[in-house]
């Protein structure tokens, strides 16, 4: 009955936008006549279809993508809306829903309401002078016509009952002419250029970054203890019991030098991947975030080497992000695979408004996951909340 339910509101609305089509065709050819006015109604046009999309995903549960607005000077417009596949294609969809919507939608909203007026038709008929004119305007003024409304109503009903099938077809159809096209040979292969520069600039920023690590921490904490234990040695020879503070200072400084080259590996591939997996690595990220932090996550399995180490530093650093800038009293992390991808949430109360120009890591965020092919968007309004959504191919 859900599904009846749900396939019959979709139709039904489909009517209304198949008005409106209707409506549009008519300013569309307007518009055509007289040139000037195209770029003016077009983008009325694309919000008619935009709303179309909409309806199609809240039907079927799947993200149908708008092309960009049209949007800018009126020259520019112009030359977009003759040059546009994307505008051709809403021209397309207005003529044929108008057409097919208007018909789909006239049964669903026909079919429930002669189906409702069936069980009264034996019940009034002898009661109205001369009888009454059921939804077929065929005039009911005897029992043997009263009684067609038995038959009737079976037929509607097993009509009623294909409205999932109905409404299935039409959202097939709808999808192929509202989704835009999948991306051309040309296009993919200037995505796949552009994720390899990504990669390779990752990869040279990852490599300064450790050599800068190493440089700047470790390598002055090892010259550090050289100089020491050169101390100690002259000093065990000038006087035996001040070498023994001398070597401890040295000891203290080979211990510190040993934890910063400790962290330096940890930056490479946190050992703790490796011992408790993504979601175990992320639940003591949480559990170390000042901001109280709840995670949410099915159970993974163990995921190629690179995207558990992204997926870790991207939420290392948002958490990060959370204690210093938001200002916000809890914070959630979700993690999920499916379609082969693996994808990460993480969202806060806090106060938002976040700048990407201004620290807040998601460029190099952006720049390990799109190495892998994957994506990662941010979205913080003034006032909260904040959610950064991190998405990774698995290869499973």
């Amino acid at each position: 009955m859900k599904r009846i339910w749900a396939a019959l509101v979709y139709l039904a609305s489909g009517l209304l936008t198949a008005i409106a089509s209707w409506l549009a065709i008519g300013v569309l050819l307007l518009s055509v006549v007289v040139l000037p006015l195209l770029p003016i109604t077009a983008p009325w046009m694309r919000r008619i279809v935009d709303f179309d999309r909409q309806r199609l995903a809240r039907f079927t549960g799947d993200r149908v993508q708008s092309p960009p607005p049209l949007d800018g000077p009126w020259l520019h417009r112009a030359q977009r809306v003759l040059a546009d596949p994307d505008s051709r294609r809403d021209g397309i969809w207005l003529i044929t829903h108008a057409l097919f919507g208007t018909l789909f939608g006239a049964i669903a909203i026909g079919v429930p309401g002669a189906l409702l007026q069936q069980p009264f038709v034996p019940l009034i008929w002898w009661a109205i002078p001369g009888g009454f004119e059921n939804s077929f305007g065929v005039r009911v003024d005897s029992w043997p016509k009263a009684l067609l409304s038995v038959p009737i109503g079976i037929v509607l009903t097993l009509i009623l009952l294909q409205f999932p099938r109905l409404a299935d077809v039409d959202a097939r159809w709808a999808r192929k002419l509202l989704a835009p096209p999948k991306a051309s040979l040309e296009k993919r292969l200037a995505e796949v250029v552009a994720t390899r520069a990504a990669a390779l600039q990752a990869h040279g920023a990852e490599l300064r970054r450790i050599e800068r690590n190493l440089h700047d921490g470790t390598q002055n904490k090892l010259v550090g203890v050289v100089m020491m234990l050169g101390i100690a040695e002259r000093t065990l020879k000038q006087n035996p019991d001040n070498a023994a503070q001398a070597l401890l200072r040295a000891q203290d400084a080979a211990g510190e030098a040993l934890e910063e080259l400790r962290n330096v590996v940890r930056s490479i591939h946190p050992p703790v991947l490796e011992d408790l997996g993504l979601d175990g690595a992320i639940q003591a990220l949480a559990a170390r975030c000042p901001v109280p932090c709840v995670l949410t996550a099915e159970h993974l399995g163990r995921l190629p080497a690179a995207v558990e180490a992204a997926a870790y530093f991207a939420v290392a650093e948002a958490l990060t992000n959370v204690a210093k800038h938001s200002g916000a009293r809890h914070a959630w992390v979700s993690l999920g695979v499916d379609d082969d991808q693996l994808t990460v949430l993480v969202h806060d109360d806090g106060k938002g408004g976040a700048d990407e120009k201004q620290g807040t890591g998601l460029e190099g965020i952006r720049g390990r996951v799109a190495a892998l092919d994957g994506s990662a968007e941010m979205s913080s309004p003034e006032g909260g909340p904040t959610v950064l959504t991190v998405v990774l191919p698995v290869g499973r």
